[in-house]
């Protein structure tokens, strides 16, 4: 896709403000205010997203879920299953 000079200075824009920690909609609505079309701002976003999640690094392993009950003196509860799930490895 060609990007004119206005659509890249918003794509930095909004890329060197989000890192800020700024949220997306209110880089928006400053974008806005400025006198900037809200298409060439969606299609900036959009850009933004696709380049945003091109640097983000891939997941190759399933984060593993660990939770724990505690009891009232911050010790671990354990909860014994049933002998019919242990029986079947359920």
């Amino acid at each position: 896709m060609a990007e004119n000079p206005t659509t890249k200075r918003i794509i930095s824009y909004l890329i060197k403000n989000l890192s800020k920690g700024y949220t997306e909609e209110s880089l928006r609505f400053a974008l806005i205010s400025q006198g900037y079309s809200r298409t060439v701002i969606d299609r900036a976003i959009l850009q933004v997203h696709k380049e945003l999640a091109e640097k983000a690094p891939l997941l190759r392993e399933k984060p593993t879920i660990v939770h724990e009950i505690i009891n009232e003196n911050d010790k671990a509860i354990t909860i014994k299953k049933p002998w019919w799930k242990r029986l079947f490895g359920i």
